[in-house]
């Protein structure tokens, strides 16, 4: 991934004036929640950005924040695979030249898809080309289904191209695939389809000091985002970035089953690495899961397994 720094981010109230400078040259976009930006997603942006240089045009992804589903059926929303902080961090590495994202309010939820096309896509935008995903739908009901598109594309003058599922291991790749993948603690193979670890992203507080009495001591993590998505509870390898470094550690997460009456935590144990990180942000890299959560029967047990985790992480972590 090459990361083009000066990617613009725009925010379209549809109720303003356009936002989006207009230079005359054509205008190839793509529309989408885009949650994770996973390589399905990565192959629709790789495309209208081929497609832009080759017309001499402008590569634009326009984006919704929140979720559709918060506004529409929030009991029905899905917990987020990538925060607007991290969405914004991963797409300034795809090359876009443009990112509108657009508030997606319960007016916005009332739009038909002809007035979403109308208003947002070419009065907004000034779309030329439109490129979609093989499973896309938006405007009220998702009734903007590809051969409604291209339809309105006749009609209204734009084209309209598909870019075809991407699969990876017999599946088409999909972010409630991932969802699925995470829920079930397998965070190498959610990895594999987003093409990049997971992550979660948080400040460190203080905590019962319980990893330090041990020998092990931890940066507890409170994530800022209740919507992220957590994976299933265990134990995993991952990274940690603190202060510019990437450290190598454990990640424990969940509850604490050997100290009875203690909350579930996320506790980041950092190899070979000692300081004070209170109140720092630290992002957690999870690379793969060494275990499950289990009950001790003292804490000497306690402490020979999390030497074995830390083994076990070592080597999932090409340390030896």
């Amino acid at each position: 991934m090459t990361r083009r720094d000066h990617v613009a981010a725009f925010a379209i109230d549809p109720t303003l004036p356009p936002a989006l400078p207009r230079d005359g040259r054509p205008a190839i976009v793509t529309v989408g929640t885009f949650d994770g930006v996973h390589r399905g997603h990565w192959e629709v942006l790789q495309e209208i950005c081929r497609r832009a240089r080759a017309t001499g045009g402008r590569s634009i992804l326009v984006t919704f924040h929140p979720h559709p589903l918060r506004v529409v059926r929030p009991e029905h929303a899905p917990p987020l695979l990538t925060t607007l902080a991290e969405k914004r961090e991963v797409l300034a590495e795809s090359g876009l030249e443009y990112v509108v994202f657009v508030p997606f309010t319960r007016t916005l939820q009332g739009y038909r898809a002809r007035r979403f096309v109308d208003e947002i896509l070419l009065g907004r935008i000034g779309m030329d080309e439109l490129v979609i995903g093989y499973d896309h739908g938006f405007g009220r009901d998702r009734e903007g289904s590809v051969a409604m598109l291209r339809h309105l594309g006749a009609d209204m003058g734009f084209s309209v191209d598909v870019v075809e599922a991407f699969n990876a291991e017999g599946e088409a790749v999909s972010s409630s695939r991932i969802r699925r993948l995470l829920s079930e603690g397998n965070v190498a193979a959610a990895a594999r389809l987003l093409g990049r670890p997971y992550r979660l992203e948080g400040v460190v507080v203080r905590g019962e000091q319980k990893g330090r009495e041990l020998g092990f001591p931890t940066a507890n993590i409170e994530v800022g985002d209740p919507e992220k998505m957590l994976p299933r509870e265990g134990v995993y390898a991952a990274y940690g970035r603190v202060r510019g470094e990437r450290i190598p550690g454990l990640l424990h997460l969940g509850p604490r089953p050997t100290f009875p009456g203690f909350a579930p935590t996320i506790e980041l144990h950092l190899l070979d690495w000692s300081g004070d990180i209170y109140g720092d942000h630290v992002r957690v890299e999870i690379v793969d899961r060494i275990r499950d959560i289990l009950p001790f029967s003292s804490v000497d047990a306690l402490i020979e397994a999390i030497r074995g985790d830390e083994r076990d992480g070592r080597r999932m972590l090409g340390l030896g």
